[in-house]
């Protein structure tokens, strides 16, 4: 078992192997963790919110849904949830939000204490494995909750997140993640103290995605998944 912490406002990426469960947890509560996934082997795969959404009829993430690639494979299933709603189209905060909402503090008088959106965070850790801005899709906020209103007005439910929250992502694709700890860009909060997360590494437990894998196109994409590393027939 391998464990971490990332502070609030801090970013952090690794490739995870497929047999291999992630669990990230909200340490202090409140905590938002923005997620991306990519194909180590081929970068240009990456998650697709709009296939995510649209093939499992929904709005948010919770246990028993899939992540789905843009080539319809699945880089990992949601096997276990305390939380019960991740954002899944809010985005990233940014530099210019930051600065408005929080006010300013850089790293060269501030050093870790330095205010950081976002956005900057994952432009940072794709730097590390030859990624840039344009490589930057809609994310997955874990541990926020937003709902929308009857017009379409999208809410951010301060209070979602409670200690120890967790989420488990058992994937069957290795996959690159890439994570900050920054504020949620609908977060209200007045003071920036974005929460921590933790991670935990473990080996996924049998028969862990067979919920996922009751939804027909989680299934379909897994079999296209399989059929990527030669467990199935063509």
């Amino acid at each position: 078992m391998n464990q971490q912490t990332i502070p609030g406002g801090c970013h952090w990426s690794g490739i995870i192997r497929r047999g291999t469960t992630l669990r990230l947890i909200d340490v202090d509560g409140g905590a938002n963790a923005a997620v991306l996934f990519y194909n180590p082997e081929e970068k240009l795969e990456r998650y697709n919110m709009a296939d995510t959404l649209k093939s499992q009829h929904t709005f948010h993430l919770t246990k028993g849904h899939a992540c789905h690639s843009d080539m319809g494979r699945l880089f990992c299933c949601i096997t276990a949830d305390t939380a019960g709603w991740h954002d899944t189209v809010c985005g990233l905060s940014d530099a210019a939000s930051i600065r408005q909402k929080y006010g300013v503090a850089r790293y060269q008088e501030h050093r870790n204490q330095m205010l950081r959106g976002g956005l900057d965070g994952m432009l940072i850790e794709l730097g590390k494995w030859g990624l840039g801005l344009r490589d930057v899709v809609a994310n997955i906020n874990f541990f926020s909750k937003v709902t929308a209103d009857e017009t379409g007005v999208l809410g951010y439910q301060a209070g979602h997140g409670k200690v120890g929250d967790y989420v488990d992502l058992s994937f069957v694709m290795n996959t690159l993640v890439v994570l900050s700890a920054a504020p949620h860009p609908l977060d209200p909060a007045t003071e920036y103290r974005p929460g921590a997360i933790g991670l935990t590494l473990i080996d996924t437990p049998p028969q862990a995605e067979a919920d996922c894998l009751r939804i027909a196109e989680n299934h379909r994409a897994l079999q296209n998944t399989q059929t990527y590393y030669g467990e199935a027939a063509l």
